[in-house]
């Protein structure tokens, strides 16, 4: 694994990022979700990634750690509710341009990119808008942004409305009680490993206001399902038969909108990477990959060859 590097993507927007694997490799780009920073990617979990044969590389969001943080004030919760947000600080398509800016200045262009939950949102939103980039596309425990599907469980918003304590192990206890709430019930918890990432988290950055702006950035962007119609890239959706925040049917209609989409469900999984589905979570995304990889290598190899002589 590579130190944390600062990275200047343009239009006054700095990434955090880390790489892992050899340079050379086929490049696989990780974004991560809402409210979640990019080691919400688990070390052991890019690293076996890149032990499969990629460049892994994970970076913060804006308004995620340790990249740039965008002024103003989060939509208040009517606005969210009404789906009408003014002002619009950024929407998905400018978390996509972060993405491509990081992508061009490494020089990883076109990468394999796996999204989950608003990652997933803004992986899709990558492919659909610029499609050179993208050499396969992984959306994870996301949807369409539509109001018919993959909407959470009406008992979660107790925790999705409730502000995060400011003090460090107030803060840890919150996020441990968060994904109790939406992780996965028919798999073990990684419990130390959720307190672990959430120490990390506080102490890399602690901004109350910047999630509410990127959910204002999904709610601004409305319904993608037509965007996503667009999508050429090879795709895989990948969904947890138990997720309660994005309910299973968001990723059915992800599948459905994207064409040649394949649903794989992960049975017990829920809204959270939980270590007990990496074998599954890997295998299908390594796979996903090195099928495209050969194909394209396939397609290559035929476009060089000479034609017939006469």
């Amino acid at each position: 694994m590579m130190a944390e590097q600062l990275c200047d993507v343009g239009r006054g927007i700095t990434l955090c990022y880390e790489t892992f694997g050899e340079q050379g490799e086929p490049p696989m780009l990780l974004i991560m979700g809402l409210a979640t920073q990019m080691i919400g990617w688990p070390d052991q979990f890019c690293e076996q990634l890149a032990g499969r044969g990629f460049q892994v590389v994970r970076f913060d969001n804006r308004d995620s750690g340790r990249s740039t943080h965008i002024p103003g004030r989060p939509p208040p919760l009517g606005q969210l509710v009404r789906r009408r947000i003014d002002p619009v600080l950024y929407t998905l398509s400018d978390m996509a341009d972060d993405a491509l800016g990081l992508m061009r200045a490494l020089e990883i262009e076109p990468a394999h990119v796996v999204g989950a939950s608003m990652g997933g949102m803004i992986a899709q939103t990558l492919a659909a808008e610029h499609p050179e980039a993208v050499s396969s596309l992984v959306s994870i425990m996301s949807n369409t942004g539509s109001r018919w599907s993959g909407q959470p469980a009406l008992g979660l918003y107790r925790y999705l409305l409730r502000a995060a304590p400011s003090d460090r192990e107030g803060f840890i206890d919150h996020l441990d009680k968060v994904y109790a709430a939406i992780g996965s019930r028919g798999l073990p918890r990684d419990r130390e490993l959720i307190r672990e990432i959430a120490a990390r988290s506080f102490d890399r950055d602690h901004d109350p206001a910047a999630s509410g702006r990127q959910l204002g950035a999904i709610t601004a962007s409305g319904n993608r399902t037509a965007a996503l119609r667009r999508i050429t890239a090879p795709t895989l959706v990948i969904h947890g038969t138990d997720d309660r925040l994005v309910r299973p049917s968001g990723g059915r209609a992800t599948a459905r909108a994207i064409p040649g989409a394949k649903l794989l469900r992960i049975e017990g999984m829920g809204h959270d990477l939980p270590s007990a589905a990496w074998p599954q979570l890997i295998g299908a995304i390594s796979a996903h990959a090195k099928r495209v990889d050969g194909l394209q290598a396939g397609s290559a190899k035929i476009r060089a060859q000479p034609g017939p002589t006469t």
